[in-house]
C-alpha cells in the first residue's frame, strides 16, 4: 500500500472539494447545497464541485481530488434507494470501502455523505427535511476531521466545537459533554431458605 501523504497546511481556511452524484439529482442537489452552505458558513470559502454520473463513480473522482494536492478534504454525496434487487447494497458497500481506501492511501480526509435509504420519503427527509441535511452534516464532519488530522501532525489538541448527533440520547451533544453520573446498582431481592424475601 502506498505511503499516506500528510494533509497540506495552507495558510487560512481549508480548500474543499465536493463530489456529487447526478443520479437521483432531486435529492443530491439538495445535499450539495447543504454542503456548500455549511462550507461557506464555517470557512468563508465556496468549495469546488465535481459531478459524478452515479454513486459508483464517486470513489475514483474523490481519490483524484484527494491525490491532486489541491484540496485539504473531500465530501462525497449521493443517494442510493433500495430497489427490488440487491444492486443498491452492492454499490453502497463498494463505494464505502473504496472511499475509505482512498482516504487512507492519500491521507486526505473524505467525508461520506451518501444516503442509503429504503425509499424516496427517507431520502427527502435527509435532504433538508425532518432529518436535516446530510450534506451539511458531511461537510461539518469533514472540516472537523481536517482540523483533527492537522492537529495530530502538529502534535496538538483538536476539539469539536459544533453539536454532534447522539442517537442514544435522541438529540445533539456538545463538544465536551458532562460524564453521565453512574447510578448505584439496585440489589435484587433474594429468597431465604424459609421462602421469605430479604
Amino acid at each position: 500500500m502506498p505511503q499516506s501523504k500528510r494533509v497540506s497546511k495552507r495558510a487560512g481556511q481549508p480548500r474543499v472539494a465536493v463530489v456529487v452524484s447526478r443520479y437521483n439529482a432531486s435529492v443530491t442537489d439538495r445535499l450539495c447545497l447543504g454542503a456548500i452552505e455549511a462550507c461557506v458558513r464555517r470557512t468563508g470559502r465556496t468549495p469546488t464541485v465535481l459531478e459524478a454520473p452515479g454513486a459508483f463513480e464517486l470513489p475514483v473522482i474523490a481519490h483524484a481530488a484527494a491525490a491532486s494536492g489541491h484540496f485539504d478534504g473531500v465530501v462525497v454525496l449521493g443517494c442510493l434507494i433500495r430497489g427490488e434487487t440487491i444492486h443498491d447494497r452492492v454499490i453502497a458497500d463498494a463505494v464505502a470501502e473504496a472511499i475509505q481506501a482512498a482516504m487512507i492511501v492519500t491521507g486526505v480526509p473524505i467525508a461520506f455523505g451518501v444516503l442509503t435509504v429504503e425509499n424516496v420519503k427517507q431520502a427527502e427527509a435527509r435532504a433538508g427535511g425532518d432529518h436535516g441535511n446530510k450534506g451539511d452534516e458531511a461537510m461539518g464532519a469533514l472540516l472537523d476531521t481536517v482540523a483533527a488530522v492537522n492537529a495530530a501532525y502538529a502534535g496538538g489538541d483538536s476539539r469539536i466545537s459544533r453539536t454532534v448527533a447522539d442517537k442514544v440520547k435522541g438529540r445533539g451533544t456538545s463538544k465536551n459533554p458532562k460524564p453521565a453520573k453512574s447510578k448505584p446498582a439496585k440489589s435484587k431481592p433474594t429468597t431465604s431458605k424459609r421462602g421469605g424475601r430479604r
